[in-house]
């Protein structure tokens, strides 16, 4: 027994799928979410996880692309059982490593008159669209014409194969007449007449397969169990029923998932609409465009976030860890429809994943961004993270909430020095000051309200006077626990500062 046969007899009960997208540029959340659901469902029924790249289309491929989908798909936290870096016992996992096994597949199409050499010139099949174009008619290369075109069909077999030493061809598969029945989990049964399908090219004229063919040969011998791809390969579901027919393969399962549309208006998720909105398509720095990564998203924010779109959970959780969502996910939960994406709600999904961070977790992940921070005050630094944790929706937004304690104030808030104006604030600062220097930060607040006491002044007053001495603006973490970290001379000399501001700009 093969070594391949063996390790499938072993893991035959359980559910292999794959994720295979085309090298042609960046990985699109989209194709990361179908990834998501791909890994999900086969980690819930302990199965395997494969990534295979179709890149048989060698016009359209993109330096660096497959690099940056394994990168993407780690950094997300979807680790890989087999794959082109992982290897494995169906590989290879790149098409185009797989050219020979195409070739011996389609050659046994051949032999069962199940496809065929077709030799038309690239103008002659242009004429003909052309010229159905003109009657409001569609033209396909099928039974109702193939008779009249220039293929094997019409030859003999010695002619053929003296033809295909000599010309360019490319072979298509023979659709014959009557109806094929497929089926889809979310959808349920398909039914489609057999007479509105074309002869699809099964191999181009450079030699390689097209997609139809190379899926489903790779998903055969790959021993794919369940498909779960994208909405836009449902039109694509017969044709590749007709060719596991063809075989005669048993097919697999087959899940189309919904679009993830536009957040305003209708259609699907575009380049154009994520700029608008002001955020990326792409999970981590593709080139020089940035990703959720270096906006600030975490990994388990944004998959958490692309989780449930598209897939509604049996309960009101709404906050997972990836080994959560693979206990609860089932494909039952899968909507038809395609789910809007909302910017807004992904950016609340990471506020809640980083709430619930821990300091050394964010130290582990994120050093650069409390580097300042250890430097000056060392082993004060996890107070600071507890005190503005819940404070920050990126990531990038640590280092506006904590900069003040590194840096004095370069600007103050104009609109509440207006509004100080109206007070005596000179008066109230230098009360403010005197009681700092004669007493501890400890009881602070109890100062402040003395002072607004004897002063007839607001105590929010006094408490907005303090907090831009501090940090420049009213918006910030609790002042009284920021006191207590910055320590008294560093207060009493932003105090100063606020003070001479104000005098100077009388």
């Amino acid at each position: 027994m093969k070594l391949v046969d063996f390790l499938y007899l072993q893991q035959k009960m359980l559910e292999r799928v794959r994720f295979a997208p085309s090298p042609t540029g960046a990985l699109h959340i989209g194709g990361l979410r179908t990834a998501l659901f791909n890994y999900l469902y086969s980690k819930k029924n302990k199965g395997t996880f494969i990534l295979r790249l179709e890149d048989t289309d060698q016009k359209r491929l993109v330096s660096g692309s497959e690099e940056y989908i394994e990168k993407s798909l780690k950094w997300a936290g979807i680790t890989l059982d087999e794959g082109p870096s992982k290897g494995g016992p169906f590989g290879p996992y790149r098409q185009s490593e797989r050219l020979r096994i195409y070739k011996e597949k389609v050659n046994l199409l051949l032999k069962s008159g199940k496809a065929y050499y077709a030799f038309d010139k690239t103008d002659t099949l242009s004429n003909l669209r052309l010229s159905y174009e003109q009657k409001g008619e569609v033209f396909k290369y099928d039974s109702s014409v193939r008779d009249n075109l220039d293929n094997s069909l019409n030859i003999s077999q010695k002619e053929a194969e003296k033809r295909i030493k000599n010309e360019p061809y490319v072979i298509r598969i023979k659709v014959e007449k009557g109806k094929t029945k497929v089926k889809d989990l979310l959808r349920g049964e398909i039914i489609i007449d057999n007479s509105i399908l074309d002869d699809k090219v099964l191999i181009k004229a450079d030699g390689f397969p097209t997609y139809h063919l190379a899926n489903v040969v790779d998903d055969y011998l790959m021993k794919i169990t369940t498909v779960i791809r994208g909405e836009e390969w449902l039109p694509s579901l017969t044709l590749h029923k007709l060719i596991y027919n063809a075989f005669n393969w048993v097919a697999p399962k087959f899940v189309h998932l919904p679009l993830i549309l536009k957040g305003n208006g209708k259609g699907k998720l575009s380049k154009r609409d994520a700029k608008i909105g002001g955020f990326p398509l792409f999970p981590i720095n593709w080139k020089k465009e940035p990703g959720f990564k270096e906006l600030g998203f975490t990994n388990s924010a944004l998959i958490n976030y692309l989780a449930l779109l598209g897939w509604s959970k049996s309960s009101e959780k709404e906050i997972y860890t990836i080994d959560e969502l693979v206990r609860d996910f089932k494909l039952s939960g899968l909507q038809k429809g395609g789910a809007k994406f909302d910017y807004e709600k992904a950016k609340w999904f990471n506020h809640q994943h980083l709430s619930l961070m821990n300091y050394d977790k964010f130290q582990s992940l994120y050093p650069d961004e409390l580097s300042k921070l250890t430097l000056v005050y060392k082993n004060r630094t996890e107070s600071i993270f507890d005190l503005v944790k819940g404070r920050f929706s990126l990531v990038n937004d640590f280092k506006n909430e904590t900069d003040f304690f590194v840096d004095d104030p370069k600007e103050y808030d104009a609109s509440i020095i207006k509004t100080l104006s109206e007070y005596n604030v000179i008066e109230l600062i230098t009360e403010i000051e005197k009681s700092i220097n004669k007493n501890n930060l400890s009881n602070i607040k109890d100062e402040l309200a003395a002072i607004a006491v004897r002063k007839k002044t607001p105590i929010k007053i006094t408490m907005q006077i303090l907090r831009v001495a501090i940090i420049g603006r009213l918006k910030g973490p609790d002042i009284l626990l920021s006191l207590k970290i910055l320590g008294k001379s560093v207060t009493l000399n932003r105090i100063t500062s606020l003070k001479k501001f104000i005098k100077n700009n009388q």
